[in-house]
């Protein structure tokens, strides 16, 4: 087997790992939603969406990107091969959690009050503020035990964990849901993200790691790195969090609350139904990623790699999201949310766009090019933010998927530009057809869905995604043999 056979198959193996998880949660989602949509409606979707898109901008404000920036350190120590100073990365990890994650708490509740007016429009939600700034302290603990993982390559107890974590969430907020309806949602918060870390702190614990103490010089000597790269990821990850709750909140004053639950509901669905290969990147590609980065031939043939199996996986799901939408929506929530499928047709598009950006994106952080990533994320966000307003301004929903699709197209012009001139980047001329093919695939599908009238639509649409899926499986045997690989497993089981 050739080196790049195996670079290959690492790819796919970790996009089939976490795309295994995936597919699991994607069926827990779909029970949570199904029984959210009923118990709660799209009101209650837009409060708890309002609720932790609040939650969320604090949490990016006060937790220093150390659930990013440190898995580089702790991948590093790891493959010093040196235990001891593993020991003292993971107990300054440990220390600076903590830290961040009380820094977060005390925040929220300082803030409670204004929070709550700003979000609402009223101080009716400042007590649940201070309930739920738990959570920002149960998810920056959970952060760090998962960067302990990640970076120490435990790809399957991260799988585990992130797995039963779901599982468990769900068993958990259902009954709160049934019994107390929208008084349920504040308690469902804080209870899903305990139940992640109790099952975040079991899984690292299994990793035998020796229990070390360190001084405050040490913490400040050794977490300065952390703290460096993960301060310019945290004012990135502010400014994301940011624009999306600008958005939400011009979408609650624009178009009201219920609007705000299917803009919720509707990205949900994209961040499931295609999350397992932006979990593989983050996860598994982004350290292989970091360990070739000051090679900038061996990363542009990684990059290229990872963005040919991206599309070539997700093209297929895609395909059958375009054609299947409205069962899909009614599926996953209820025919109350029929409005969404005008904003995921076009939002389903942009992910192809999206999964090329983020391969070559990745860079920035391999090369620890903190400031530049910042400024390109900082730049992306804005005319996203700046497309999203103007989309939601003159088409509703149907203008957000627009926004959405039109600011990742862009955004990948601009990483590519950047990249070329810096790293001198460019794409295979296989990874330009394969885009091509895939890509006009998914825009055939949109015009079936917008042009032929039912059952034909769903009659050629079908035909349509049995090509395209086609066509990944001939791509993929190419690269790693899937076909080989895909009868050993029906044989071994």
């Amino acid at each position: 087997m050739t080196e790049e056979q195996k670079s290959y198959r690492q790819i796919f193996k970790a996009t089939s790992l976490f795309g295994g998880v995936q597919a699991i949660n994607i069926i827990i989602a779909i029970i949570r939603s199904k029984f959210v949509a009923i118990l709660l409606g799209p009101t209650g979707m837009g409060i708890s969406g309002l609720l932790t898109a609040t939650t969320g901008f604090i949490s990016s404000l006060t937790n220093f990107g150390l659930g990013t920036s440190a898995i580089k350190n702790v991948a590093a120590a790891e493959a010093t091969g040196d235990n001891q100073r593993v020991t003292v990365i993971v107990a300054v990890l440990n220390r600076l959690v903590w830290i961040t994650g009380t820094l977060g708490l005390v925040i929220t509740v300082i803030l409670s009050p204004w929070l709550s007016q700003i979000t609402f429009g009223n101080r009716d939600f400042t007590l649940a503020y201070i309930w739920i700034s738990v959570t920002l302290l149960f998810q920056q603990l959970t952060s760090g035990k998962l960067v302990i993982l990640q970076g120490l390559r435990r790809l399957e107890y991260l799988a585990k964990a992130n797995l039963l974590g779901s599982i468990f969430g769900l068993i958990i907020t259902i009954p709160l849901y049934y019994f107390w309806h929208l008084k349920g949602i504040v308690p469902a918060i804080i209870l899903s993200t305990f139940t992640s870390l109790i099952l975040s702190w079991y899984y690292s614990d299994k990793v035998k790691i020796e229990k070390v103490k360190i001084t405050h010089k040490q913490t400040v000597k050794e977490g300065r790195d952390m703290l460096k790269m993960g301060f310019m990821l945290s004012l990135s990850g502010l400014i994301a969090v940011g624009a999306s709750y600008i958005i939400r909140i011009f979408i609650s004053n624009t178009g009201g609350v219920e609007h705000v639950g299917f803009y919720n509901a509707g990205f949900a669905i994209i961040n499931t139904y295609v999350g397992m290969v932006f979990t593989a990147m983050s996860t598994d590609y982004f350290p292989r990623l970091s360990a070739v980065g000051d090679d900038n031939l061996k990363a542009k043939i990684l990059i290229n790699q990872q963005a040919e199996v991206a599309i070539l996986i997700l093209a297929p799901m895609l395909a059958a999201l375009l054609i299947f939408v409205n069962w899909i929506i009614v599926v996953l929530y209820s025919v109350k949310f029929a409005e969404v499928s005008s904003l995921l047709l076009w939002a389903a598009l942009g992910i192809y766009f999206k999964a090329t950006s983020w391969s070559i994106g990745f860079i920035f952080l391999a090369k620890s090019e903190s400031r530049l990533y910042f400024w390109n994320e900082l730049i992306g966000n804005a005319y996203a933010l700046l497309f999203n307003l103007i989309g939601y301004k003159l088409a509703g929903l149907e203008g957000l998927g627009i926004s959405f699709m039109v600011a990742y197209f862009v955004y990948l012009i601009q990483v590519f530009i950047v990249t070329r001139l810096k790293y001198s980047f460019s794409f295979d001329k296989v990874f330009y057809k394969i885009g091509f093919v895939q890509l006009t695939i998914g825009i055939i599908c949109i015009c079936i869905i917008k042009v032929i009238g039912s059952p034909w639509n769903y009659l050629t649409g079908t035909l349509m995604v049995i090509i395209s899926t086609g066509f990944s499986i001939i791509e993929l045997e190419k690269r790693i043999s899937f076909i080989t690989i895909l009868k050993r497993k029906i044989q071994d089981r």
